[in-house]
């Protein structure tokens, strides 16, 4: 793309893409070192280690709804302000206590629950935000600058967070996140976000309701979000084997697996960098289609693996892994905020993370059957589910549409 034809977002916007930016980077950074700090200073074991990484999960279950009717009442600049320097707080508090000698798995583990929790508004919020700040025919490059935004902090953040630990300690690693997430407070200082109508005051649940009916009701919503379960259902059963397969199927040292996995960060920042182009190529619909079919394609590699062991073509299998479905994330936000009045977009953003609730669901799966029968009928598997994924998408009239749809009133 020439310089003249790149879309130019408004300062407002960018200054919530640099919050962003900052905010994803303190989170994975902090996301890395928990866990380390916790084997290291701590000592845990395995099932302690597990113990740590559900706390640290559980928010994306228990208060994305939560956070999704915070958005659609209250001020989404000031909720997200608010969110990060809660973060910040409990980032502190673990530096604090890692200082004073008085860290505790408990006590990690609270204040690592009590951070993630603002990292879920933070996720809820912002995809509700971005509306309000650039017009409906730059909603596919602000998405593109968002996501890109996020893959940079998904693929450096757990690489930094381990390499900070180790370089300047435990303390030293969780304050940097904690400056991190001061600095996404004081880019969202900075943003102008227009006024909305007053939200009439009903009870909790009837709000929920409403959000939840209009996704599983809306012709486009609904399959793009059972598309989305059934991709996460996927992905993790492929993660939960993937480590122990590649080392004694494929013959991969620490070293090999590392760089295999890490094609898929690398896929997520190459899709990122030409989404706008690929949009402004294809039809709107294709591009929603794309994400699936390549998640297809790579579980198919994955699962020929099993006949020709080759690190590479694993890795060609992450790279698509990232590839294809950040295209998915960009066109599939993109069409969640056109087709969604606005006073309900926090709370269709927040029913969208719930589809992470297959993550879990994905892992044990992998654990069940790769423990029962081995790591090859779970590649297998995984290869069949994501079929059924792309099945459901290709389908469904998303894949129809020439263009984006029409932004909807509130």
């Amino acid at each position: 793309m020439s310089r003249s034809d790149a879309p130019s977002l408004p300062a407002t916007f960018n200054r919530l893409a640099w919050s962003n930016l900052a905010a994803q980077s303190a989170e994975q950074i902090a996301l890395a070192a928990a866990p380390i700090v916790a084997v290291l200073l701590l000592g845990i074991g395995e099932g302690q280690s597990g113990l740590l990484q559900t706390a640290l999960t559980a928010p994306f279950i228990l208060f994305a709804i939560p956070a999704g009717l915070l958005a659609d009442r209250c001020s989404r600049r000031v909720l997200m302000a608010s969110a990060e320097a809660l973060r910040a707080l409990a980032l502190l508090t673990i530096v604090l206590a890692i200082l004073l000698g008085g860290i505790t798995l408990p006590l990690l583990a609270g204040l690592g629950f009590t951070a993630v929790c603002g990292t879920v508004v933070f996720s809820v919020a912002a995809p509700a935000l971005v509306p309000s700040l650039v017009t409906p025919a730059l909603l596919p490059a602000a998405n593109a600058r968002i996501e890109l935004a996020r893959t940079i902090a998904f693929a450096s953040g757990p690489a930094l967070g381990g390499m900070l630990v180790g370089w300047i300690g435990a303390a030293p690693a969780f304050a940097c996140a904690a400056v991190l997430s001061i600095a996404a407070v004081g880019c969202l200082a900075g943003i102008d976000e227009p006024a909305r109508a007053p939200v009439p005051q009903r009870h909790p649940r009837q709000d929920i309701e409403e959000g939840a009916a209009f996704v599983l009701r809306h012709p486009l919503l609904r399959p793009v979000f059972v598309t989305q379960f059934i991709f996460n259902t996927a992905h993790f059963l492929l993660l939960a084997v993937f480590v122990p397969y590649a080392v004694h199927r494929l013959g991969l040292a620490a070293t090999g697996v590392g760089t295999v996995l890490s094609m898929f960060g690398a896929g997520m920042v190459m899709g990122a960098l030409l989404a706008t182009r690929i949009m402004r190529r294809l039809p709107f619909g294709t591009v929603i289609g794309l994400g699936p079919v390549a998640g297809f394609v790579a579980a198919l590699i994955m699962a020929l693996t099993t006949v020709i062991p080759s690190a590479w073509l694993a890795g060609v299998s992450f790279f698509l892994l990232g590839a294809g479905p950040i295209l998915w994330v960009i066109s599939t936000t993109t069409l969640r905020q056109s087709v969604t009045p606005a006073n309900l977009l926090g709370r269709v953003s927040a029913i969208n993370i719930l589809s992470y609730g297959a993550r879990p669901l994905g892992s044990l799966l992998g654990a069940v059957i790769g423990g029962t029968y081995g790591a090859e009928v779970c590649l297998y598997l995984v290869a069949l589910i994501f079929g059924l994924q792309a099945l459901v998408i290709l389908t469904s009239p998303a894949v129809t549409l020439a263009r984006q749809p029409e932004m909807q009133p509130a």
